[in-house]
């Protein structure tokens, strides 16, 4: 028996005969006919994100006739989202996220009645957003939101589409339904901070998250249809470099503090849970990983963190010290400061190669200081006594010290 979505309206809504003619196609598969697409009508979808995977989401369920999708995102739109961001254009460059799928959404569809919560998704907000909602679709980009999403879906019984991009892989499940296991089922902790980089930190095939994107969506519509089989207790894995799926099975764990014994009775810190200091000026969808900050200094785990400006006076005035570039060796063709580089995931067998003293200022450098804060802890652990972190990276040297270098 398919799963299926309660009907939040006693009545569904009617269709024009516009909508009768835009969703022919629709109305003449018997497993969809008028009733489904009036379900569609009626149905509201929050699409968590506009990014990647909240933007081939987002157009499909529009054209699909979902009648009203909410967007939550409070970034703005940059020419490097352009690349696998298909909801954004080249005109909305520098226009809030939110803004410019709403003219991408309503040039496709005008039917489409467009929510805009222009907001970080926070455990102070979640609950209040989601309760108007009957399906949300996960396409955020951070451990600490995808917990809060699964947990604020648990919490108010809405089932969560969830997917997750890195490279060349994605994942795909539907969570958090009264049958099914949830996010934390999966996984039950969030893993170490800076173990998993962002898709910021380690790159994504611009297609892979259209891919990944239209799977959710269409596992949205089998949701409010009925139809179909859900990717409740199952994951799927998309492998784009072998163009290869799997499905693993996964069970609902009765011990889960979230679906299995309710422990989990409201919204938690989850940069907290995460290990993660909260982001200050960036949005939710990528968020750098740091550890414990101490606020009394700008120290994060015992390494002091240097600004572009001051690293630049240093060069200026013939006092730098040795910096260290870790990013990958196609990164640093890209764009570089002239320095040494080691990757990150070297170093520890290419220790020797550090040519100064182990009591020797170093600072490391990476694109945008979440790498190379690994990497000072590493060195840190080697021995190094003088080990600092330039904060922000070569994206923050390009932005504030040298415009003239690129940024990737």
């Amino acid at each position: 028996m398919p799963a299926t979505l309660e009907p939040t309206e006693t009545a569904l809504p009617t269709l024009s005969n516009d909508e009768i003619a835009r969703y022919s196609r629709h109305l003449i598969l018997p497993e969809v006919g008028m009733e489904g697409q009036q379900k569609l009508k009626a149905a509201k979808v929050l699409c968590v994100g506009t990014g990647g995977l909240g933007a081939p989401m987002a157009l499909y369920l529009a054209a699909a006739g979902i009648g009203t999708i909410g967007l939550v995102d409070f970034d703005v739109v940059d020419e490097s989202n352009l690349q696998r961001q298909i909801i954004h254009s080249q005109s909305t460059v520098g226009k809030l996220k939110v803004d410019s799928a709403e003219i991408m959404l309503k040039g496709l569809n005008k039917n489409v009645n467009i929510i805009k919560h222009n907001t970080m998704l926070t455990s102070a907000n979640a609950l209040e957003i989601f309760k108007d909602y009957d399906v949300i679709a996960d396409g955020t980009d951070n451990f600490q939101t995808r917990y809060l999403v699964n947990d604020a879906c648990v919490l108010t019984g809405k089932p969560n589409a969830y997917g997750s991009i890195f490279r060349f892989e994605g994942q795909a499940s539907v969570f958090a339904t009264e049958e099914g296991p949830c996010y934390r089922c999966l996984y039950p902790e969030p893993p170490p901070p800076g173990l998993v980089p962002s898709c910021a930190e380690g790159g994504v095939l611009g297609i892979l998250p259209g891919l990944v994107g239209v799977i959710q969506a269409t596992e949205v519509i089998k949701l409010i249809l009925g139809i179909g089989e859900p990717l409740i207790g199952r994951l799927l894995l998309v492998d784009a470099l072998g163009m290869n799926f799997r499905t693993l099975k996964l069970r609902k764990n009765p011990d889960c503090p979230a679906c299995g014994t309710h422990e989990i009775k409201e919204l938690i810190d989850y940069d907290q849970f995460c290990g993660i200091a909260p982001p200050a000026a960036v949005g939710p969808l990528e968020v750098s990983s740091h550890g414990n900050v101490d606020a009394s200094a700008n120290v994060i785990d015992g390494i002091p963190q240097v600004t572009v400006e001051e690293l630049k006076a240093r060069f200026d005035n013939g006092t730098a010290p040795f910096v260290l570039d870790v990013r990958e060796p196609h990164e640093y063709a890209i764009v570089n400061l002239g320095v040494p580089q080691i990757p990150v995931g070297s170093l520890p067998d290419r220790i020797n190669e550090i040519p100064v003293a182990k009591d020797a200022e170093i600072i490391t450098q990476c694109k945008s200081g979440a790498r190379s804060q690994k990497a000072a802890l590493a060195l840190k652990a080697a021995g190094f006594t003088n080990v600092k972190n330039l904060a922000g990276g070569i994206t923050a040297w390009a932005d504030r010290i040298d415009p003239s270098l690129p940024k990737y």
